[in-house]
């Protein structure tokens, strides 16, 4: 008789994520072998909350109400030889042009430079997608070959046509890129889209037998 248990729900190993490390450079990262997937995004662009919500837990990536708090990598283990990489915020934090330079160098090294590095997901706010600092990140993974996943935040924000035609905008603008990029809605407040985000990362990140 086969068994009638429905499979359990992708997202749900995501869950077992605990935080590892932080490091403020590429050089202080982790050196041991493995797989990492990265999230970036500008600093209110719900990068943090698309992580928690991913993870089912309120507080594993900082979040707060003051934009550009997140100034390090986070490394947050998955599984043995398994990560998932909060990236600092960009955009709106309180700091000097220098120090946010810092950080876009760092930014750029991590992607092009990381070995582990598997994919980006790339967080934008549904209702300003592809800013500047979104195409420079997409020119960046573009360089170093690496595809891309666009997660348009706070779907819940907009209606559902609104939103529809901003994920088909985003798509038909992303198509030209020489790395493959692939395109969803995402909305932390009703956990609109943590499924389709889950069964994305599981192809960089496949599942071992024993999750």
């Amino acid at each position: 008789m086969a068994d009638s248990t429905p499979p359990a729900p992708p997202s749900r190993r995501y869950r077992q994520a605990v935080f590892f490390k932080s490091a403020p450079s590429m050089a202080e990262c982790p050196d041991a072998p493995g797989v990492e997937v990265a999230f970036a995004g500008r600093s209110n662009a719900g990068k943090s909350s698309a992580i928690n919500t991913l993870t089912g837990q309120k507080r594993l990536a900082r979040t707060s109400k003051t934009p550009g708090r997140t100034q390090l990598i986070n490394f947050f283990t998955l599984t043995d030889g398994q990560y998932l990489v909060d990236l600092p915020g960009y955009g709106y934090a309180k700091v000097s042009q220098t120090v946010k330079n810092e950080w876009q160098r760092h930014l750029q090294g991590y992607l092009e430079q990381r070995q582990q590095l598997q994919a980006l997901v790339l967080v934008m706010d549904v209702r300003h997608p592809l800013q500047d600092f979104d195409r420079a990140m997409l020119g960046f993974a573009e360089a170093a070959s690496l595809p891309v996943h666009i997660l348009l935040t706070k779907a819940d924000k907009l209606s559902r046509g609104a939103a529809g035609n901003t994920l088909l905008a985003v798509r038909k603008e992303t198509a030209r890129s020489r790395s493959p990029v692939t395109v969803q809605l995402f909305s932390s407040l009703n956990n609109q889209g943590v499924d389709e985000l889950a069964s994305q990362l599981d192809t960089w990140l496949p599942p071992t037998t024993a999750q």
